[in-house]
């Protein structure tokens, strides 16, 4: 009978930590590390844990300031690796994510560090109120939330909206125009407009100042939108080495996005339960929690079969596309967008975004005669004057639409 072959290389931590060692090293398996890359891992938590053993600490004494003391004591005794918060951050969380009782304060941003604490709880409430009433994205929360602080921050610092006035609103709206640009400015109109009406809603204040950050309109460009052509997509798919894991996953992914019109952080926010093999759809979680069930392409379902069943790591993530490099874990909307720019590049065509292939699959089906109606409910636009900016992708039509220009008689006076 063969031997098992051992999971992780064997490191022995002994001290407070050494209850957590086994489970700390399931984990590093399972996010995908290198053996070589667990060993360091698993080195610095015998370390750290000999460190707390020696100054006769538990584990529950491991505060922020412990670790900055270990860390401190670890430059000075010339290490060379995990000398910072960020190397050690890994060994933190998943301590944490194992059950150990540790006292580390949340993170939290340079400009809420600076603020009271009332204004800290105004402005998690606000995120609270864009995610779950609102349905906002969390690409959108994120930013609007630092716009907002900068609202408060310079009206509000203590969190208490009473004083604001309109005339108030508008002069924030006056400094941020002096400092940054038009679109800046008009997002931070956006996230103000939404602060002073959750405020009012929540029962914050008794007046809605809402209406007082007015919308902010300036001239910018309104190119044709861009979209990605059947050679081009064609392409992109070409430059996909289906033989590689890499590969595989990045042809299921251009894939989906193409066949399918979905936007990234759809693509990356889907988990293994949305696809319904028997039923042959799959389901898709857009934005303001919108739940969408779409028939599963057999193309498409074959791509994600094949990433499936020989690229995706094992692991306890229950998403569908995962990270090449450890720690595995989902792909990010960002993630999606440089898959198709890398493909791009490989392919010898000019780098676009993940949404051009969404836009790409708008224009196919508007020149094969699909109505805008029947293209919105496909890719599941609920504004009609969002959907109708796909109508100036083709020119050719619209030319068919434009009056003559009226020309001069002959022979008659100018």
């Amino acid at each position: 009978m063969t031997r098992a072959k051992k999971r992780t290389p064997a490191v022995r931590v002994s001290g407070p930590l050494a209850a957590y060692a086994d489970e700390f090293a399931d984990q590093l398996t399972e996010r995908g590390y290198a053996p070589s890359t667990q060993v360091g891992h698993l080195q610095v938590m015998a370390h750290c844990s000999r460190w707390l053993q020696a100054h006769e600490w538990g584990l529950a004494e491991l505060t922020d300031e412990r670790v900055e003391e270990y860390l401190a004591e670890r430059r000075a005794a010339g290490y060379s690796s995990f000398r910072s918060r960020a190397s050690l951050a890994r060994l933190m969380e998943m301590l944490a994510g194992c059950g150990a009782p540790l006292k580390l304060p949340t993170a939290t941003t340079s400009a809420a560090m600076s603020m009271g604490s009332g204004a800290q709880g105004l402005l998690a409430g606000y995120a609270q109120f864009l995610r779950e009433e609102r349905g906002v994205a969390a690409s959108t929360v994120a930013a609007y939330l630092p716009r907002a602080g900068r609202f408060v921050a310079d009206c509000a610092a203590d969190g208490d909206l009473h004083p604001v006035t309109a005339a108030t609103v508008s002069g924030a709206l006056l400094r941020e125009a002096g400092a940054r640009s038009t679109a800046s400015v008009r997002v931070f109109a956006i996230a103000v407009r939404w602060l002073l009406r959750y405020a009012h809603l929540s029962g914050l204040v008794e007046t809605d100042l809402s209406a007082a950050a007015l919308p902010v309109t300036g001239r910018s460009p309104s190119p044709l939108p861009t979209g990605v052509g059947p050679a081009a997509a064609a392409a992109l798919l070409g430059s996909c080495d289906r033989r590689t894991a890499a590969g595989r996953r990045d042809y299921a992914v251009i894939l989906t996005l193409a066949r399918l019109g979905l936007r990234a952080g759809e693509v990356a926010g889907l988990r293994l339960d949305d696809l319904d093999w028997r039923a042959g759809q799959l389901t898709v979680r857009g934005k303001g929690h919108r739940i969408d069930r779409l028939p599963l392409p057999a193309d498409v379902g074959q791509a994600i079969a094949g990433y499936l069943h020989r690229g995706r790591p094992v692991t306890p993530d229950r998403a569908v596309f995962l990270t090449l490099s450890a720690p595995r874990r989902a792909l990010t909307r960002r993630g999606v967008s440089w898959i198709v720019r890398s493909a791009c590049t490989r392919a010898g065509i000019p780098p676009v975004g993940a949404h051009a292939l969404r836009h790409g699959l708008a224009r196919q089906l508007l020149r094969a005669g699909a109505p805008l109606s029947e293209i919105g409910q496909l890719l599941r636009q609920q504004a009609e004057i969002t959907v109708s900016r796909y109508a100036r992708v083709d020119v050719d039509r619209l030319a068919a639409l434009a009056m003559p220009w009226p020309c001069p008689p002959s022979g008659g006076d100018r």
